[in-house]
């Protein structure tokens, strides 16, 4: 039997595309590896800036670190200017605390009413109007706050209308589609036998949502919710407009107050670079940052949690 002899231009001619292959491959090695350290880069720039900024104030500016955090007076443009951070941090936690409460509930529901009682019509037309909350800018979700949420307040509960009440109010309607989704889409991956399991034994359409659907996707909810919590603390422009940015701690939810991102947003430009009230406000700038990274860890446990 005859073998057929391969001439050196035929070989030649099916080594090119495996030549073009790898070097398609390595283009592509090089380019995500180039990427992946840019970003990694920008990362670990964005973090060295902020700390060694958020520092400077009680490295090279001399402020305590007790005076910051549990100080309750801050004026720092006055004769003896004093740095308290503590109704800003308090209000920070207060609003998104609130917002989270009026919210969760109101997601879970929507996302139970979407995905277990009427799927398709959810599917189709209750989940893309949810969604499309999301991409709303906040500086319209914070003038609907001032011109319905606050004269509704002023009227009909008490008060001026700005303050705690109404920036959880307008921050629990901003995070509304984040929680949603999360929810939605953690009970539509559920394994439709789940559900015929617990129908088999005789369970009824709520006994199987409260008793086997959501707890099956406990954390996945709680991911959403901390999500949620991530974007109400971050939140500046909507808050501002509505909560009064008083620099005191609430005793009531009628009483104006302050957020972290309200204070930076307000003091940033009328600062000097380098100065001690610019410094200060930094150091609030840090504080957010390590409240970021708290929600990332919290979200990726409760991942973990729900992979296991």
């Amino acid at each position: 039997m005859e073998h057929s002899k391969v001439t050196p231009r035929e070989a030649q001619r099916r080594r090119l595309p495996l030549e073009k292959h790898r070097l398609e491959d390595w283009i592509g090695k090089i380019y995500t590896s180039v990427c992946v350290v840019f970003l990694i880069a920008v990362i670990v720039s964005i973090v060295y800036f902020v700390t060694s900024k958020g520092v400077a104030t009680f490295a090279v500016n001399g402020v305590s670190l007790t005076e910051f955090f549990f100080g309750t007076h801050w004026a720092p443009d006055a004769a003896e200017p004093s740095f308290g951070a503590l109704p800003a941090i308090t209000g920070s936690f207060l609003v998104t605390l609130l917002a989270a409460l009026i919210a969760s509930p109101l997601s879970i529901a929507a996302a139970l009413f979407m995905t277990e009682i009427v799927p398709t019509f959810g599917k189709r037309i209750l989940q893309p109007a949810i969604e499309l909350l999301s991409g709303i800018p906040s500086v319209v979700y914070g003038f609907i706050g001032l011109t319905l949420i606050v004269p509704f307040l002023r009227d009909h509960v008490g008060g001026q209308g700005i303050g705690v009440g109404a920036g959880a109010l307008v921050l629990s309607i901003m995070i509304l589609p984040t929680i949603t989704s999360v929810a939605a889409d953690a009970l539509a991956s559920l394994p439709r036998g789940l559900r015929e399991a617990s129908y088999a034994l005789g369970a009824t359409r709520w006994q199987t949502i409260y008793r086997v659907v959501l707890p099956t996707v406990l954390p996945a909810l709680l991911t959403g919710i901390v999500l949620g919590m991530a974007r109400a603390f971050g939140e500046a422009l909507a808050v501002q407009m509505v909560i009064g940015n008083a620099p005191y701690i609430p005793t009531s939810l009628l009483e104006s107050a302050s957020t972290l991102t309200s204070v930076i947003t307000l003091g940033m430009g009328n600062t000097a670079m380098g100065s001690i009230q610019n410094n200060a406000l930094w150091s609030m700038a840090l504080v957010l940052m390590l409240m970021t990274f708290v929600f990332i860890l919290i979200i990726r446990l409760l991942e973990r949690r729900n992979r296991i």
